[in-house]
């Protein structure tokens, strides 16, 4: 997830998303924060910098950087509103995620409205075949960007977005998510879990098992009949056409919607 969102290498990561995957490391490779007895295994962790609500305070008193328009009318939409069939498994706003502590103090996802339509139209498809929607995160405010910046060491910055240069995340036209199956709501197997940053990741990947990749691809069929387009190096990640034309945002999610 470089600052620059143009990533060559399956090691990269879309700007605007960061580390909160479900991964066996090898002992050379893992994480050195250690894990609260309570904590959520197989989710990938850091140490923070400097403490989170210290971070959280200066990334709120900050600002977004400042981009020449002109840009489409922000408009919003809140996915479950939308459709309420569309179910969620928002990771920073709990504990599982790469800083270990909630983030968002919701758990809601909102998209900008054509990237949200499209969705819905891309969910009512994959009911027909007997799977729904799993969101992980769509749009995310600005701050947040800067919070997961400021506190990831920077030889991890490659895998968080530059909040210099925001992402499409900030701008509420990008979305992660998986499929879940109708039958019993639980999420499928894919050939890697969310948010891992191996090879296995890739929405080209080869190996796994013939079935994840038959889901892996059938979500992407889906979303791409709808206008989005996939990350190369994260089956899960999708960003909606005309991200350009939207402006970086900041706004928390208990405002959206009010003048």
């Amino acid at each position: 997830m470089s600052a620059t969102e143009a990533s060559h290498a399956v090691r990269r990561r879309l700007p605007g998303y960061v580390l909160a995957f479900a991964l066996v490391l090898p002992a050379a490779t893992a994480p050195r924060a250690a894990l609260a007895d309570d904590a959520r295994p197989g989710i990938f962790r850091i140490t923070p910098l400097r403490p989170v609500p210290e971070l959280r305070e200066q990334a709120l008193r900050a600002s977004p950087p400042v981009e020449p328009g002109p840009f489409r009318p922000v408009e919003l939409v809140e996915l479950t509103a939308l459709d309420p069939t569309i179910r969620l498994e928002i990771r920073y706003a709990t504990r599982d995620n790469f800083l270990s502590t909630p983030v968002y103090s919701e758990a809601r996802a909102f998209l900008q409205r054509p990237a949200a339509e499209a969705l819905v139209r891309a969910q009512r498809a994959l009911r027909a075949q007997g799977f729904s929607l799993l969101i992980h995160d769509a749009y995310r405010p600005w701050w947040v960007t800067k919070l997961f910046w400021d506190a990831t060491p920077p030889d991890r910055h490659e895998f968080v977005a530059d909040p210099a240069q925001g992402s499409r995340h900030n701008r509420g036209c990008a979305v992660d998510l998986t499929l879940a199956r109708l039958a019993d709501g639980r999420a499928v197997e894919m050939p890697s879990q969310y948010d891992e940053m191996t090879e296995r990741a890739s929405p080209a990947y080869a190996g796994g098992s013939a079935e994840s990749r038959r889901l892996r691809d059938l979500l992407r069929a889906a979303m791409e009949r709808e206008g989005f387009s996939v990350f190369e190096s994260e089956w899960w990640h999708f960003d909606y056409s005309g991200w350009r034309e939207y402006p970086i945002l900041n706004l928390p999610f208990d405002r959206i919607g009010r003048r």
